[in-house]
């Protein structure tokens, strides 16, 4: 792994941040979200499923199961089934993890812009009542405004140009394999990050895959 500063001071000049995960816990709700989902149509719920629609997004995710499973649903249909639930839920369950905000706040006091690339929907995540999570960025790109899916570089290079910045000393938090690989080939630097309530995440294949990496954000705040 490459020597990187994350605090005192860190050793980048911008940051984009995942969401899910990695910012906050939620792989317990999207399991509830999934598992509803496939109840409704006769379909056993099983964690390849969620890993398979984890770094896809709503529209691609939607794409996926309707060929998978040979379902009769539209994508519009099932975006807008996924983004009523979650909304629901994402409106009182989800909270940042501890030092997260902390953290976001360092580094902007320090002058690092920061970006969020999530492929949820910026409704959802929006739809947090306790905190404004999209004000603590200076860019945000979610959902299809970010392009195809993390197996693809489109969100990081979209969100890295919105900080005017590109991949170059430009550092990218993620906590799936795949999104780290994408984000590696496309010559950001990365972070991985454990979650922690995620039993299907392979943390070290991660680890391995990224420059450096985080169990918790608790560790950096030591300035």
């Amino acid at each position: 792994m490459s020597a990187i500063s994350l605090s005192l001071p860190p050793s980048f000049k911008a940051a984009i941040f995942d969401f899910d995960g990695t910012l906050a816990l939620t792989a317990g709700l999207w399991r509830t979200v999934d598992e509803t989902f496939l109840a409704l149509r006769g379909i056993a719920y099983s964690p390849e499923i969620h890993n398979a629609l984890a770094t896809r997004g709503f529209v691609e995710g939607a794409s996926w199961c309707i060929e998978r499973f040979g379902l009769s649903d539209t994508v519009e249909g099932i975006c807008a089934e996924w983004t009523e639930m979650s909304r629901a839920l994402y409106r009182t369950e989800v909270h940042l993890r501890d030092g997260v905000e902390e953290y976001l706040n360092y580094l902007r006091s320090n002058g690092i812009p920061l970006a969020l690339a999530t492929v949820n929907d910026r409704r959802i995540v929006a739809s947090i009542e306790h905190i404004d999570v999209l004000s603590l960025f200076d860019a945000v790109v979610c959902g299809r405004e970010g392009g195809r899916s993390k197996e693809h570089p489109d969100i990081y290079y979209k969100a890295a140009s919105e900080l005017g910045t590109g991949p170059a000393g430009c550092i990218v938090f993620e906590d799936t394999p795949e999104a780290v690989r994408t984000a590696v080939r496309a010559g950001f630097s990365t972070c991985a990050v454990c979650a922690t309530d995620n039993p299907t995440q392979d943390f070290e294949t991660l680890c391995s895959e990224a420059d450096t990496s985080i169990v918790g954000w608790e560790e950096l705040l030591v300035w």
